[in-house]
């Protein structure tokens, strides 16, 4: 049997993937993050499915849960939020399961990003602005961040940066950043993307900490900065240009 690993997507139970919502129906056991996956999503289980909340479980347990499914001759579901190759914690699971000899698959999701991007109706990457993105986050109580990865050192590139989990420490992250992309620079925050409580705040480096505040931003929210939130003046992509030379086969 295989444990499939499945981007749950941002939120809105919709948002995922037909793949993923086809997995999801075919497996008898379903392990998912109760605070964060959608509940509508687990009506996509099949009648009598095992389902098991996995908010309130270590890493040892949820391991446990997934060998027994695998002996027991299921194929299980393991939602997570978002998609699964960031921030995701599937890493450390999958070498358990590679330790147990127990086969897995991974069915790819809609990350939060895209989701703020999409409700900022913005694209990240803009010609002749910015061509690249920094998905990060900060250490504070959670796991350190390695050697070159803090906020003030990626932040030199000026490239356009996504940040998870970072919204209890906004004060901080526009602080490292002020030096770098300066107090005008957009910057956007994008909780609940693509639920019903969606809510998009939208500033500057000067003022995001302050809209944060106000409006008691604490969790499932990313932040985003850079000159292409605000980017109006830049040159077409040349991908559409009548100058590149297309080919008719």
């Amino acid at each position: 049997m295989t444990v499939y690993f499945i981007g749950a997507g941002p939120g809105a139970a919709d948002l995922i993937t037909v793949r993923g919502a086809r997995t999801l129906a075919a497996c008898r056991v379903c392990l998912y993050a109760g605070s964060l996956v959608p509940r509508e999503l687990l009506a996509e289980c099949p009648p009598g499915a095992r389902l098991v909340d996995t908010a309130q479980l270590d890493l040892d347990q949820i391991t446990a849960e997934l060998v027994r499914a695998h002996e027991e001759g299921h194929d299980v579901a393991r939602l997570h939020s978002g998609d699964p190759s960031v921030f995701s914690a599937v890493a450390e699971q999958m070498r358990r399961l590679d330790a147990a000899g127990v086969p897995y698959e991974i069915v790819p999701g809609v990350p939060a990003f895209a989701a703020a991007a999409a409700a900022l109706k913005r694209e990240l990457t803009v010609p002749t602005v910015g061509q690249t993105v920094i998905l990060t986050r900060i250490a504070q109580r959670a796991t350190p961040m390695p050697p070159g990865e803090d906020l003030a050192t990626l932040g030199r590139s000026g490239a356009l940066i996504v940040l998870h989990l970072a919204t209890r420490y906004v004060d901080r992250v526009v602080s490292e950043l002020l030096p770098h992309y300066g107090a005008d620079c957009p910057a956007a925050v994008v909780a609940y993307a693509s639920r019903p409580d969606e809510l998009v705040l939208r500033g500057t480096l000067d003022d995001i900490a302050q809209q944060v505040k106000a409006a008691g931003v604490l969790r499932t929210a990313v932040i985003v900065v850079g000159r292409t939130l605000g980017a109006e003046q830049f040159g077409d992509s040349h991908l559409y240009s009548p100058e590149r030379e297309r080919h008719v086969c």
